[in-house]
Formats: structure tokens, sequence, C-alpha cells
């Protein structure tokens, strides 16, 4: 199972409890409710607190959207209905001790996972509001029982819990807010990568154009015939350009990408000899490279990609599996595929790619994703850690 589909299963799980938890507290407060049946006026506004309990599922129940509105406005209306509804019983017992059992456990739980939920992903603004006032309801809810020194005291704790949830959803909304930020740090240096590798290809093969283009007019006057060749060069050479120009600028579209980085000469799967090498003089597990097929005449941007990936995968195995043995690089080149593959046998577990604070692999997803490629980092079979990278080469030719 995958790690999105293992955290929707923990979200529906949880879900399923809460609902469970739910229906138990509303079945309490019914029932204690209900005990004594000459009580007519616990009868009479019994169905109220019950249908706002019912109200506040639907709030605390999904998964909202970050900055939404309507979470916080429905929440300052039902928290609004809540306080009306306890001044209302206030007013008609004069303060005395009204004869039901419960002031409403399953509406006050509701309520306090109203003030997570809105402290987590309601609209700042809106959310200030709509959490103080769902924390005055829970906080005057017992006194529906009277304005004794017990409700009083359980009015108190409700505040407490109510306070707790609140700090639960804002310290999680800023733990995610930081993540969003480096998130978007890595794919900012990832589209400057791009640009640098762009600014060093355009620079290689129009430097190559221009040479042949120049070529084809001195060979002109000596032989015709050899023009065609230099132009059919030139042909492919431009195609190649203008293929990798337009899967490039489709990462730097955002307007927000870092233009000033420095300029960094390009690596690809040729260079990987040199890398194993160094890898090897500082590592205790000895690297090995594997390769199958020719990878001369790659297209660039696909080259340098696998290179990268060879990297974070060594740099993997140096930072996180201090006590693999062996590292086994492998690179195969197929008709229409570029695999690569990075494989340890280290025993010290880690985690896959966007949990934790895996950003190199998350940089690296964005960049193989943009080629059209698939990439994947678990458990070897035999353990150990595996990532794999699977770039398409026809369609990084024709697209």
């Amino acid at each position: 199972m995958s790690a999105p589909d293992l955290r929707r299963l923990w979200v529906r799980l949880a879900q399923a409890a809460g609902l469970v938890a739910f229906g138990l507290l509303a079945l309490f407060d019914f029932a204690s409710s209900t005990q004594d049946l000459s009580r007519v006026t616990a009868l009479l506004l019994l169905p109220v607190p019950m249908g706002l309990a019912v109200a506040t599922v639907p709030l605390w129940l999904p998964v909202h959207r970050l900055g939404s509105r309507r979470l916080p406005l429905a929440a300052l209306t039902l928290a609004t209905a809540s306080l009306a509804v306890t001044a209302t019983m206030v007013v008609l017992t004069g303060g005395g001790i009204l004869l039901a059992r419960s002031w409403g456990l399953a509406e006050s739980a509701g309520l306090i996972g109203v003030v997570f939920v809105v402290s987590r992903w309601g609209a700042p603004r809106l959310a200030l509001w709509a959490a103080v006032a769902a924390g005055l309801a829970v906080a005057t809810m017992p006194l529906r029982l009277g304005t004794e020194s017990l409700p009083v005291i359980f009015g108190l704790l409700q505040a407490l819990a109510a306070a707790g949830a609140a700090g639960v959803g804002l310290y999680l909304r800023v733990i995610a807010a930081g993540r969003a930020r480096a998130i978007a740090l890595v794919r900012a240096e990832q589209r400057a990568e791009f640009a640098r590798d762009l600014h060093d290809f355009i620079a290689h093969h129009v430097t190559g154009i221009v040479v042949q283009a120049q070529g084809a007019r001195f060979v002109a006057e000596q032989d015709p015939r050899r023009v065609i060749v230099a132009l059919e060069q030139i042909e492919r050479a431009g195609a190649e350009t203008m293929a990798s120009m337009r899967r490039m600028v489709g990462i730097l579209r955002n307007p927000d990408a870092p233009p000033d980085a420095p300029l960094a000469p390009l690596a690809g799967v040729t260079d990987l000899a040199p890398l194993l090498s160094g890898f090897n003089g500082t590592a205790s597990a000895p690297a090995r490279l594997h390769v199958d097929g020719d990878l001369e005449g790659l297209p660039v941007e696909v080259s340098t990609s696998a290179y990268r990936v060879v990297m974070e995968g060594l740099t993997n195995t140096r930072q996180h599996a201090p006590d693999a043995r062996s590292v086994d690089v492998s690179v195969r080149r197929t008709p229409d595929w570029l695999l690569v593959r990075v494989a340890d046998d280290g025993a010290t577990p880690r985690t896959a790619p966007g949990r934790g604070h895996g950003f190199g692999l998350l940089g690296l997803t964005e960049r193989v994703r943009a080629l059209g490629g698939t990439i994947t980092a678990g458990p070897g079979v035999a353990g150990g850690w595996v990532l794999d990278a699977a770039f398409p080469l026809r369609t990084a030719v024709t697209r």
C-alpha cells in the first residue's frame, strides 16, 4: 500500500472512530435526559440541543480545504445558536437546576471538534472569531444544568479542552504551512536548475548549429552534395533543441521562479563513473555501475535528470544507510525508455518520498514527472532500499 493510500486509510479510520464516539455520547444524552418523563421542560428542550449536536457533524467530520470561508461562517452560526439555547435554558430555569442529567455531551464534543477544524482549516480572520464563539459556547454549555459550582467547574474544563483543540489545530496548521513553503522552495530551486540546464543546453547546441552552418557555406563552393549532409545535421540539432526547450520552458512558466541562480556545467549519464568514484572515496559501501545499452545521444534533459537520480540515490545511501555494504547503480537503455536504479543493502529504515523531510526526493520527483517519467523509492524485496526511475525516450524526442 502506498503512502497516500495509507494516509487516506488512517483518515477514514479516524472519521469512523469519531462518529462512533459521537453516537455513543448522543445516546447517553438522550437516555439521561429522558429518565424522568415527568420533566416536561426537559423533554420539550431536548430536540434543540440534539439537533445542534447533529449539526456539528458536517463541520468537524470532512477534510476541508485550507483557507475555507464557509467553514468558519457555518461554525460561527452554529456557535451563536448554541449560545442562544444556553441563554434560553438559563432564563427558563432562573439559574436553578434543570433536572436533566446531561447538558449535551455530544454537542460539547462536536463543538470542540469544530474549534479544532476551524483553527486548522478556516480562513484566518474568520477562523479567529468562529473559534472564540465556539469555545465560548462550549464553556457556557454546562450552565444549562444551572449556575451551581459543579456546572461552572465543568464549564472551565470544557473551556480548557476547547483551548487545547485550538492549539493543536494551530500547531498542525503551522507545521503544514512550513512544509508547504519548503516544498515550494524545492520546486523553485528545481525550476532554477532547469533554467541552468536550458542555458547550457541551448548554448551548446546553438553554437554547434552555427558552426555547422558556417561549414556548410564553406563546402558549398567545393562539394555541394556535402551541404545536404550538413543541413540534415542542422535539422536534427534544431529539432532536438526545440523539443527540449518546450519541455524545460513548461517548468519555468511560474513567474516566481528565481532567475538569478549561478550557472553550472551540465552532467549526464556519461559522467556517472566519476560520480561513483567520488562516492567510493568517501563511503564505506562500494558503488558498482552496470550499464546496458548505448548511453550516447540521449536527450540532454533526460541524461541530466538520470544523473541526478543516481546522485540522489547515492546521497540517500550515504546519509541514511551507514550500515550498507554495497550499492548497485544500473542504467539500461531500451528503444523507448531509459531505466535507472540505485539499490543498496542497508538495513536502516527510511521513509518514502512525500513523507518525513524527503525534500530531495520531492524535487527529483517534480523533475522526473515533468519529463513524462516515473520515479519510486521504497524497501527492496530482499531488503535494503531501491530508487527506480524511468524516462520515456521516444516521447522526449518527438513531443
